[in-house]
């Protein structure tokens, strides 16, 4: 048996997220159909995280186990021809039997991007919140350096399928900044690890901010703000 670890970049907008859903397209869903057409028996993927849908990924992690003898740059290229053009393996490599990428991740980081001017392209839609209205842009950027180190997030998770089991929802953030690049409003978080909807309604509290609805930007709000639309957001990395 052999235990191959692949990375993958997606545009998760013709996608229902990561996690295998009945009848619906989703990324785990169509690599499982590739990979078990390849091995001839049903293949398991584990990702390093469940991107929502319409969340995009640069490097979004994945691993699965094969008997299948063939060479891993092989294999690559052989899921890549099978896969649409909107998901792309990068790389592939054979890793530890015990190797998952959500239990021994170290860190993740995530991007939002956030269209500030009044007409955005068509060629950009897809991949920005377009948001051409008045905000104070430094009252998010402190903001937003209030929410490192580490915290409760619980106001700022949706319901997931998971609460059942009764996990804590303190997670640390190492770091979080939002920066005016051009027309773009970039807001780039790395931290231990997210809850479902997290950094989305990260996004609607500092928007919140920039609207003058919050007053204290020293510490993480009570409450969050409207979770932010889906196709702003992208997995940039995984650590281990």
């Amino acid at each position: 048996m052999r235990r191959v670890k692949i990375t993958l970049a997606y545009d998760g907008g013709p996608f229902h997220g990561w996690q295998v859903q009945p009848a619906l397209p989703t990324i785990q869903g169509l690599l499982e159909e590739i990979l078990s057409g390849i091995e001839g028996v049903p293949v398991h993927v584990a990702g390093s995280g469940r991107t929502d849908a319409g969340v995009h990924a640069l490097e979004q992690v994945a691993a699965f186990t094969l008997v299948n003898p063939i060479p891993v740059e092989n294999l690559r290229r052989a899921v890549n021809r099978l896969l649409p053009p909107a998901v792309r393996v990068l790389s592939a490599q054979e890793v530890d039997a015990g190797f998952h990428p959500r239990f021994q991740a170290k860190a993740k980081t995530y991007e939002y991007r956030i269209f500030r001017e009044e007409v955005c392209s068509p060629f950009e839609w897809p991949y920005v919140h377009h948001y051409p209205y008045r905000l104070e842009e430094n009252r998010m950027m402190q903001l937003a350096c209030a929410l490192e180190g580490e915290h409760d997030f619980t106001a700022f998770a949706a319901a997931d399928d998971r609460d059942a089991e009764g996990k804590s929802k303190v997670r640390t953030v190492f770091s979080s900044e939002l920066c005016r690049t051009g027309p773009h409003l970039i807001y780039r978080v790395r931290g231990s690890g997210f809850l479902k909807h997290m950094v989305r309604n990260l996004i609607g509290t500092l928007i919140e901010a920039g609207k003058g609805n919050i007053a204290n930007l020293d510490v993480l709000p009570a409450k969050s703000g409207p979770t932010a639309p889906a196709k702003g957001l992208f997995l940039v990395n995984v650590e281990y």
